[in-house]
């Protein structure tokens, strides 16, 4: 199966046809929740069954929305039997979910709990997206255990898990991606690509030339650059199908918007 046919068909792998993509980020604030609306927006509109599973959520109290409500309000899609939105754990401070348990007094959250969720969504959907907190190496429990953990145990499992990376589009973040990348290389983690959570409506230099540069920082393709202020868009469906690559469910084109985009060259200084 090509990369391209996975953003519109099934994985088939151990028993279960849906497709487990793990969404993680090079810092907090970098657009994770914003791109998982994207992923299922695509998804949905493909007519594909799509579940949400936000592990630990930080910063919000039982009654408060969270960043599956968000995904939920971007995607349109109200109820259940649209979008399957889930959460294990809540906390209240908006810390490292291994400290906000910590203070609160609430049970942290392990591998295996995850594992049991991704496996009973998975036997329903034909694709699951796991939302986790901050980075990819942020712990979640006494033991320092993280969301790479956590997609380790899915996959020895025998579910097919995937990482995708939100990045950042400025200055700074080739190092956190290629960091990012040997993490998930040390721990056999397959990594699908980089998907820029905030591309800015006037972009620099470092933005321009990162556009070559994080596939290469990644050891992964681009697949997509989501416009800043994406969350208020008029048609959020439309947005991103537009902002994601077709391995994605999408129709962005990484060649096209690189050359779009592409930095204007350096002049040469002439010699006195």
């Amino acid at each position: 199966m090509s990369a391209q046919d996975r953003g519109t068909t099934s994985h088939d792998d151990a028993g279960t046809a849906a497709r487990i993509l793990f969404v993680t980020g090079t810092n907090t604030d970098v657009g994770k929740t914003v791109a998982t609306a994207a992923l299922a927006s695509a998804a949905l509109r493909a007519g594909r069954k799509v579940a949400v599973l936000k592990p630990g959520q930080t910063g919000v109290t039982d009654e408060g929305p969270g960043d599956a409500a968000e995904v939920r309000r971007l995607t349109g899609a109200l109820t259940d039997d649209q979008l399957t939105i889930r959460e294990l754990a809540r906390y209240p401070d908006p810390l490292a979910p291994d400290t906000a348990a910590r203070r609160s007094g609430l049970p942290y959250l392990s591998p295996a709990d995850v594992v049991s969720e991704v496996a009973e969504l998975a036997a329903g959907h034909d694709l699951v997206l796991v939302e986790g907190a901050g980075g990819l190496l942020v712990r979640y429990d006494d033991e320092g255990r993280t969301l790479a953990d956590q997609a380790r145990a899915v996959l020895d499992a025998g579910l097919p898990a995937e990482v995708l990376l939100i990045a950042s589009a400025g200055l700074g973040t080739l190092n956190i991606v290629a960091l990012t990348a040997e993490a998930l290389a040390a721990r056999r983690l397959p990594l699908t690509g980089v998907v820029v959570g905030s591309w800015p409506a006037a972009p620099g230099l470092a933005e321009r030339c990162n556009l070559a540069d994080l596939p290469r920082s990644a050891g992964a393709p681009l697949l997509g650059a989501l416009p800043e202020r994406a969350g208020q868009a008029e048609d959020f469906a439309a947005l991103a199908a537009a902002s994601l690559a077709p391995e994605l469910g999408g129709s962005w084109d990484a060649e096209h918007f690189a050359h779009v985009h592409r930095p204007e060259p350096t002049p040469l200084r002439s010699k006195v």
